[in-house]
């Protein structure tokens, strides 16, 4: 059994197709004996403040850290807004998944001017855990493709900046032309992937 933590980060908690993605896999999960925390941003009761730098961060940080250290998986859902994951999904990546929990800078040669710049990332509590990442996009894959060399795309942003700097191993999935008149067979489609992704976390 493995424990999946997922953090929800749209509005639309209800009927939107991010909520389907979330519901369809806690489904296939629960039916191969897998257990979920899940974390609704926009229904907490609690919310976070705005991102700041703040050392003791918040206790409402702290206890989803502990919830993350509990997991074995934690799985983003979110839509794309402007080539990032909604806002308030990217405030809880930058409180939550922030050094000296997540990872820590290593210097090269510690204490010397001309390397003070060098170094490497030494993955904290979430290392060796699995990241999972499903981002939903309102065009087709052709309307985003003028970014694929960039790493500022959120999937490879996430991936590279985040998740690897924790240690962590990351799988995504991705749906282009997310739109409220979805043919049926294109839901289902991707809601069978959901369900296959789902079946792999034994």
């Amino acid at each position: 059994m493995k424990r999946i933590c997922i953090i929800f980060g749209h509005y639309n908690t209800k009927t939107s197709f991010c909520s389907a993605v979330r519901d369809t896999f806690i489904e296939e999960s629960k039916k191969i004996g897998n257990e979920i925390d899940l974390i609704n941003l926009y229904e907490e009761k609690e919310q976070l403040p705005y991102y700041r730098n703040v050392n003791p961060p918040p206790k409402l940080v702290l206890d989803y850290r502990k919830r993350l250290e509990k997991s074995d998986v934690m799985f983003i859902i979110s839509p794309c807004h402007n080539l990032r994951l909604t806002s308030i999904t990217e405030s809880w990546v930058d409180w939550i998944l922030h050094p000296r929990w997540f990872f820590e800078y290593k210097s090269l040669i510690p204490g010397n001017k001309y390397f003070k710049n060098y170094g490497w990332s030494k993955p904290g509590a979430m290392k060796g855990k699995l990241g999972l990442l499903a981002i939903a996009y309102g065009g087709p894959m052709l309307a985003y493709s003028n970014f694929s060399f960039f790493d500022n795309i959120p999937y490879r942003r996430i991936k590279k900046s985040v998740f690897q700097l924790g240690g962590m191993r990351c799988q995504y999935l991705r749906f282009f032309s997310v739109l409220p008149n979805m043919e049926e067979k294109i839901f289902n489609k991707h809601m069978e992937r959901v369900r296959k992704l789902a079946r792999t976390l034994k």
